[in-house]
């Protein structure tokens, strides 16, 4: 066996992925969350188009959807010349509408957009990361309820290392970062080289915040496109091109592209 590829069989990778828009397609869950929030509490006056969600998270904060949605439903007012001061609205009651469509109308069994989610990673490709000797974990801005419903659930990960909404800061803070990496490294060496791998600018400002704080690690953002920017190909050049300007190495049609040949390649450039 060749030297490069024996070290490489000894975890010298980690992957750490982001959920929405990476393991599942959100567009038509979170994103229609958000439309459908924004267009409530603006009495059916706006309700965004996915172009406008895109191009307030290329803001690179608005990872969390409860506040991009309450973020839109004030720049909508003031465009109407109402200040934000006048408006005084009760995130708690846009949190609780959002949940209302997202995982439905029945707290214990869910029965809103999340029960439609399709996927876009097949458990087998998490297996031949493990095969090749690659750790991995997920650090997502969804909620702990959420992604484990996709990870556990609709996947059948057993209990997978994840670091959710509740845990850490949101991104672009990489906290929560730093703390996937912690429990993936419990029980193996310091691994040198760290994979993350997102489908927006927060996830890539992340990479390069952790870059600058642990520069003794060699940090690879990589952008995936999620599925509603690839319909057609002007809008999956430039969401891909904003992705670049952001800090990603490589940009990716689908995460399962990034295989363990490609992660290796990071290790040996």
């Amino acid at each position: 066996m060749p030297l490069a590829h024996a070290l490489f069989m000894t975890n010298k990778a980690i992957a750490i992925f982001d959920i929405d828009g990476v393991i599942r397609d959100v567009s038509g869950s979170y994103r229609r969350a958000i439309a459908d929030t924004v267009e409530y509490y603006t009495a059916e006056a706006y309700r965004p188009t996915p172009l406008d969600i895109d191009q307030l998270k290329s803001e690179g904060v608005w990872n969390n959807d409860w506040e991009a949605s309450q973020e839109l439903i004030y720049r909508y007012f003031q465009t109407q010349g109402q200040s934000r001061e006048q408006l005084q609205l009760d995130y708690d009651a846009i949190v609780t509408y959002f949940q209302s469509r997202y995982r439905g109308s029945d707290p214990d069994n869910w029965n809103g957009y999340i029960c439609h989610e399709p996927l876009l990673l097949q458990p087998s490709y998490l297996e031949q990361l493990t095969q090749a000797g690659i750790a991995w974990g997920f650090f997502s801005g969804a909620t702990r309820g959420s992604a484990n419903y996709v990870l556990e659930k609709r996947l059948g990960l057993q209990s997978p290392v994840l670091i959710a909404m509740e845990d850490a800061p949101g991104k672009p803070d990489p906290t929560g970062l730093f703390a996937t990496i912690r429990l993936l490294e419990n029980h193996i060496d310091k691994i040198p080289v760290i994979v993350y791998v997102g489908d927006t600018v927060a996830d890539m400002y992340t990479v390069a915040k952790a870059r600058d704080l642990q520069p003794d690690r060699t940090w690879i953002g990589v952008g995936v496109l999620p599925p509603h920017v690839q319909e057609t190909a002007a809008r999956r050049d430039a969401y891909s091109e904003t992705l670049q300007k952001a800090g990603a190495a490589v940009v990716l049609s689908n995460v399962q592209e990034l295989t363990p040949q490609q992660i290796q390649r990071f290790v040996f450039p």
